[in-house]
Formats: C-alpha cells, structure tokens, sequence
C-alpha cells in the first residue's frame, strides 16, 4: 500500500502544530516556518535530521515502534494521533492486513436477526449501527426518527457524512455544527489509516471534497480523534432541542462496524423529548429503513 502522501501530509501538519515554547524549546525571530523544524523534531526524537526527512517523506516501511514512538513523543502525539500513525506505518508494509475489516460482498448488507433485536431492545433512545465511513447500516425504531432528516433525503443514503456537510437541514440540526463537522472529518480520517483499501470510502471523500469547502478545509488539517462517548446537542425537526449522551461500542463480531446507543439525562426536558419522539415514531415512521452496504 503507497500511503506515503498520506503519511506525508499527517506528519507535516502535526509538525506545524507544535510550537517551541510547548516542545520547550527556545524561540528566535526568524522561525520561517510554522510550528517546529524537521531538525528540531529530529533532535527531540535522537535521530539524524536524514532519518527524520525519509519518513517525513512518507516511507514508514519496516519503521520500528520504538521510531514511531520517538516521533510520536516529539511530536506530542495523543492518544488518537498515536493511533493514527501506528496504523498509517503498518497499511505502508502491509502487516495491517490480518487486522483491517473483511470486504464484504457488494450486496446490501443486512444484520444479524439477533442484531437487530438487541437495537429493537433499546426502547428508550436511539440505537444504530455504523461503519468508518459513517453509513447508517442498522437502526432501532427511535433511531430511525431520530435521523428522520438524513433518511428524508435520498441523496444522502443513509450517511451522516453526506448529510453534515451536504444535507441542507443539517445545520439546524446540528446546533453546535462546526463542532460537529469537525468530529466527522476526523472520524473519517481515522477510518482512512484503518481501512485505506475502501474504495467506497475513497469515493465519499472524493465527493465532498469536490462539493464542499468546509470539507474540504478540515479534510486537509489531518485532525483525528477517539470518538466513544460525550454528550451532543440536537435540533429535531419535530420534538426541538435535545442534548443527548452517546456511547460508541466497537462490535467484535463485525471489524469496523460501531454500535452506538443516546441517552438523555433522567428527568430532563430531553429525556421528555425522547417520550415525545417515540411517541411520533410509532405512529409515523417505517419500522426500518432500506438495507445499506457495509
């Protein structure tokens, strides 16, 4: 796998990000670049400035883990970039294999029937079943209202991706929508280091970037992030606002999919709002929507 513009671009951007004072490195008055040096990062991680370039260059072939691990302290790497890098050096030697997600068969994906009952077991929030590219594969009766916007639009097909930057009621219903923008790039960019194969995914981001300019910006900062649990804020067409709590729950009986369930505080106005949804789902939404591919 040649990733290595991909790599390229990750490192160069981690690299601007990180100024001298927090590397805790002096500071003169003719930086002419933004962020650190390659040979201050050379130095910080103990190799040659040579060394530091190549893989700057993006050839993370056959790079140990103590070398990634010293870029990723000079850099000051979290948890999520880490990650990130980990998984960018193992797609550019190929050992990711064994750990990326089956391809699946081109036809429509449908869950497990035992899947669906456990989404149909969650009656008092939104349940739902995605893949890295944010395809909505699976969802509970209220998660279907819930989403009632994305599934409004045939153009979106069924994805949160498409819809945020895309769907024309996306801001209203994304209150807090940079934010909520900025969490889909870099759920989509974590997902290019973990399945970069995905020919689908490759063709949505071709997509957006060709459409949208907010996309297309936050596409090129390279920011990914962990996304398992939080709260976020809500605007349903029909029941107003709601600020939810979410879970994330990798599925281990299918790599690269994720479950993930909203809740809203006992006793608050968004936990009546959620009564409020469930009531309207029951008597004016399909039990289900039409399958999607995985």
């Amino acid at each position: 796998m040649d990733n290595r513009e991909e790599v390229r671009e990750f490192l160069t951007s981690r690299r601007a990000k990180i100024t001298p004072e927090r590397a805790g490195l002096p500071t003169g008055p003719r930086r002419r670049v933004p962020g650190l040096r390659r040979s201050e990062v050379a130095a910080l991680a103990d190799m040659s400035v040579e060394y530091y370039a190549k893989l700057e260059r993006g050839n993370l072939a056959g790079v140990s883990p103590t070398v990634l691990e010293a870029v990723a302290r000079a850099l000051r790497l979290d948890d999520a970039e880490r990650a990130h890098l980990l998984r960018l050096a193992q797609a550019a030697d190929g050992s990711d294999a064994l750990a990326r997600p089956r391809r699946r068969p081109a036809q429509q994906w449908k869950p497990h029937p035992s899947l669906q009952w456990t989404l149909d077991a969650v009656t008092e929030g939104p349940a739902f079943v995605r893949n890295g590219r944010m395809d909505l594969l699976a969802v509970n009766r209220l998660a279907r209202a819930f989403y009632s916007d994305v599934y409004a639009d045939p153009h979106n097909q069924g994805n949160l991706a498409r819809f945020t930057f895309l769907g024309p009621d996306a801001r209203r219903f994304y209150p807090d929508w940079d934010q909520a923008a900025d969490i889909t790039v870099a759920i989509l960019r974590t997902e290019a280091g973990r399945n970069p194969h995905d020919k689908e995914f490759h063709d949505l981001v071709g997509e957006l970037s060709t459409r949208s300019d907010a996309f297309r910006t936050r596409w090129g900062a390279h920011d990914v992030r962990l996304h398992g649990t939080g709260f976020k804020r809500y605007h349903h067409a029909v029941v107003g606002e709601l600020t939810l709590a979410y879970q994330g729950l990798e599925m281990a009986a299918e790599p690269g999919l994720t479950l993930t369930v909203y809740t809203a505080e006992p006793a608050s106005p968004s936990e009546e709002g959620l009564r409020l949804l469930a009531s309207w789902a029951a008597t004016s939404q399909p039990s289900s929507p039409a399958p999607r591919t995985g």
